[in-house]
């Protein structure tokens, strides 16, 4: 279906353009807001690590596998429904078979990786370096991963979202959560 202009006549059938009746959806979409957002975060990282040499900053990405254990908002979020990836996924890594657990870590990964969710743990990163519970520089390198296309920190997320879910790995409260 063709879209409708907002001067072009209602879809309705009213006879009424299209802006003054049922409206035509305008504005930038949500992920659009989360890409500019990531962007802006990006560029204010960058400046932060600008004296910050080649070395440290691979140090500081090393690092970011291990950030999602400070708090449950660096956790992804799961899907609300029981996907058969996510059984599958949980199954696997309780069972602690990586060979079993790639496929459906795959489709999660994929499934979750959204402009929305980096953004979601963008703002968690901000909020935790703003509380002083994560460091200047951290906080950094994972905003500048979170912009970018690497998975590092969102894969690591995930991880620990499962792990916990799954009763492998306890809450940053240190609650262990039985499986």
């Amino acid at each position: 279906m063709a879209k409708v202009g907002r001067n072009q006549p209602c879809w309705c059938g009213s006879g009424r353009k299209a802006k003054r009746c049922c409206g035509v959806p305008r504005g930038p979409s949500e992920e659009s807001l989360a890409r500019s957002f990531l962007a802006h975060a990006a560029r204010e990282a960058a400046w932060e690590l600008r004296n910050v040499s080649e070395h440290e900053f691979e140090d500081l990405l090393g690092e970011l596998p291990d950030l999602p254990e400070l708090d449950l908002a660096l956790h992804a979020e799961l899907p609300k429904l029981h996907s058969p990836a996510l059984d599958r996924f949980c199954d696997a890594f309780a069972a602690d078979d990586p060979d079993a657990a790639e496929e459906p870590f795959g489709e999660l990964l994929g499934a979750i990786d959204t402009p929305l969710e980096r953004a979601r743990l963008a703002r968690a990163v901000i909020t935790l370096r703003d509380s002083g519970r994560l460091g200047a520089r951290p906080a950094a390198a994972a905003l500048i991963d979170l912009a970018s296309e690497s998975r590092e920190l969102v894969a690591a997320s995930l991880l620990q979202a499962v792990a916990v879910r799954a009763g492998a790995a306890r809450t940053p409260a240190g609650i262990l959560l039985a499986a």
